[in-house]
């Protein structure tokens, strides 16, 4: 019986790692089966891109970071199939690619010094 149970959770952690990610691709999914209103906000990265492609017969938007198309178009194929991508596009955003998403550190407290 332990080997039984012991197939099954083998089974599932191969299920697991199966599991789609887009950073194998050199890709960052921002927003996935979005509007165009909210895709064509300009506080996203300059090197965004609009991905159309239809499952089941509903088109669907995706705002995607990728330094290449080819990758991007290899990510939606992997992902969904053949005849399934549409189209791409440019994003909106103005935000340098090395800039976005960065936080600026928070100030150390200074010390005042003492005048004699």
């Amino acid at each position: 019986m332990t080997t039984k149970t012991e197939k099954k959770v083998a089974e599932e952690e191969v299920k697991v790692e199966e599991k789609f990610k887009p950073s194998d691709y050199s890709c960052e999914i921002l927003l996935e089966k979005t509007t165009l209103v909210k895709a064509h906000d300009t506080n996203f990265p300059t090197d965004a891109h609009l991905v159309w492609y239809s499952i089941d017969g509903e088109e669907h938007l995706d705002l995607t970071r990728c330094s290449k198309r080819a990758d991007l178009f290899d990510m939606y194929y992997d992902r969904y199939g053949p005849n399934v991508v549409k189209r791409f596009d440019h994003g909106k955003g103005t935000i340098k690619p090395n800039l976005w998403g960065y936080k600026q550190p928070d100030k150390k407290a200074t010390r005042k010094r003492k005048r004699a």
